[in-house]
């Protein structure tokens, strides 16, 4: 490979990942059938044709941007392979760091919204997303009754639909209070209600 192709290569990374990021705002912003491809390319300093290069439909560009926000978060997740309460405090970060990112959590909110109707393009990514979240995250409550730490009368799946749950619904309240509820704390107390242990 040469020089330039290197660096053709390296614009057209560069090129998609802002592509990504202006996508992202406008699916927070507009919603999935609200967002116009043209305006996003236009936010871009590129035409429509020049987007539909790396995205040849808004479908593909809406689930390039899903995976790429849960690539991101998934290795902030599961960085170190956290287990049982360790992961379960990861889960709770997470919320912090939401806290500092606004736009995605209005993108996730909206899309996930928009997506309960089963022609939505996004509609079996969010079916599956919330089926492994569960999953994991009940793995996370049976690792810490393994560790001796969870109430016995907790069940873990149960506990894991409700910290899901419970995450979903703060991220509304705190969009809708501009940012005044304190997710983290919430959740924080929540899982605390559950453990014999400081957590």
């Amino acid at each position: 490979m040469t020089g330039d192709e290197r660096r053709g290569y390296a614009k057209g990374r560069a090129k998609r990942g802002e592509i990504l990021d202006q996508a992202m705002t406008m699916f927070g912003e507009a919603g999935y059938r609200g967002a116009s491809l043209r305006v996003i390319a236009t936010r871009c300093g590129i035409s429509h044709p020049g987007l539909l290069h790396h995205f040849p439909t808004k479908e593909s560009l809406l689930l390039a941007v899903l995976e790429h926000r849960d690539a991101v978060d998934g290795q902030w997740l599961e960085a170190g392979r956290p287990t049982g309460v360790d992961r379960l405090r990861r889960l709770v970060g997470l919320a912090a760091l939401n806290a500092e990112r606004r736009g995605i959590v209005e993108l996730f909110c909206v899309l996930s919204a928009e997506a309960t109707s089963a022609d939505h393009p996004a509609h079996a990514y969010f079916v599956e997303r919330y089926r492994c979240s569960v999953l994991s995250t009940a793995v996370s409550y049976t690792e810490a009754r393994e560790q001796g730490v969870l109430r016995e009368d907790i069940d873990p799946r149960e506990a894991a639909q409700q910290l899901i749950a419970l995450m979903d619904g703060l991220q509304i309240q705190w969009l809708l209070g501009d940012g005044a509820t304190d997710m983290a704390g919430v959740l924080h107390a929540h899982v605390q209600a559950q453990l014999t242990v400081a957590f």
